[in-house]
């Protein structure tokens, strides 16, 4: 073994070894102690409250160092799929254009137009009265009706009824009450609330401006797959100079079917600040991930809307 393999290997040894025990008194997690990690890092423990505030001005530094490192390896991990998903019909990815999906009131489901396009035509058919693609609920004949859906929707917690609900409010400029909305929808996962309190934050509408907390949401909307949010995030990394990490946010958006992404990403190739293989790389993923949303009932419904059928 290599001097350099064998420092490595004692250093996941002594690593281990200060995982098993508090890095403050060294009590070892036995005889009924349970030690307690760091939420930040993940790479400390403690037997109580006490041991860790008389550690914290050695571990501050190292804390913050890797909680930032862990925080990278989040931010820069390519997400399954962009923050709308899969069509639960049909079962392939959504298109990036909202345009190209619709949201159902009734089970707060988002259909490709294809499905439902594909249902009406069965409905029309056989002369049936028209339901949603998913859960079968008769389609709303008017939007007091879906209103009162949504209210229904938004009292049992939905948080995509919520982002719904942030949103007519922010459209009627009750910028308080949206904020209330989108940040009880983040606290269930909506990925869309997080980008919109990031437009709050930044615009201070019914907040004041912070930086810190818009890139927050913003990199939590970047974590969920918001192409959006993933691409401001670049321009705010390539405004600051550091543009490796740029690069990487705009890679990570064409993977998901971004055109905006590809477009800079071909810019900064044109003029050598891109690589060749990365940017192969990133119009490959890009053309897999566009490939993947097509199907025969999407181009009907894409025929049938350009023609007015």
């Amino acid at each position: 073994m290599s001097a350099a393999s064998a420092a490595a290997a004692a250093q996941i040894i002594e690593g281990g070894a200060m995982m098993m025990c508090c890095a403050c008194c060294g009590i070892t997690e036995c005889d009924g102690n349970i030690l307690k990690t760091c939420n930040a890092c993940k790479s400390a423990r403690y037997c109580s409250v006490k041991c860790q505030k008389e550690h914290r001005s050695q571990h501050k530094g190292a804390c913050k160092k890797r909680a930032a490192e862990l925080r990278d390896e989040l931010l820069f991990k390519q997400p399954e799929s962009n923050h709308y998903g899969d069509c639960p019909i049909c079962c392939l990815p959504l298109l990036l254009d909202k345009n190209k999906s619709l949201m159902m009131a009734c089970c707060s489901k988002r259909i490709c137009r294809g499905c439902d396009y594909a249902n009406f035509l069965r409905a029309l058919e056989g002369n049936f009265q028209r339901k949603c693609p998913f859960c079968r609920h008769p389609v709303q004949k008017s939007q007091e009706q879906a209103k009162m859906i949504l209210m229904k929707r938004v009292a049992a917690m939905d948080p995509v009824a919520l982002c719904q609900m942030g949103s007519i409010r922010y459209n009627d400029g009750d910028y308080d009450t949206a904020f209330e909305y989108w940040t009880k929808a983040t606290r269930l996962g909506d990925v869309g609330s997080h980008f919109n309190l990031s437009l709050l934050y930044m615009k201070g509408l019914g907040v004041e401006k912070d930086k810190k907390k818009r890139l927050h949401h913003l990199e939590a909307a970047a974590i969920g797959g918001d192409h959006v949010a993933r691409n401001r995030l670049a321009n705010v990394e390539w405004e600051n100079g550091k543009h490796k990490r740029a690069i990487k946010h705009w890679i990570i958006a064409a993977a998901l079917g971004d055109d905006d992404a590809v477009t800079c990403l071909r810019e900064r190739y044109v003029v050598g600040l891109v690589c060749k293989e990365d940017f192969a790389a990133a119009l490959r993923a890009y053309q897999t991930a566009v490939e993947a949303t097509k199907s025969p009932q999407r181009e009907a419904a894409a025929k049938a809307e350009a023609t007015g059928g």
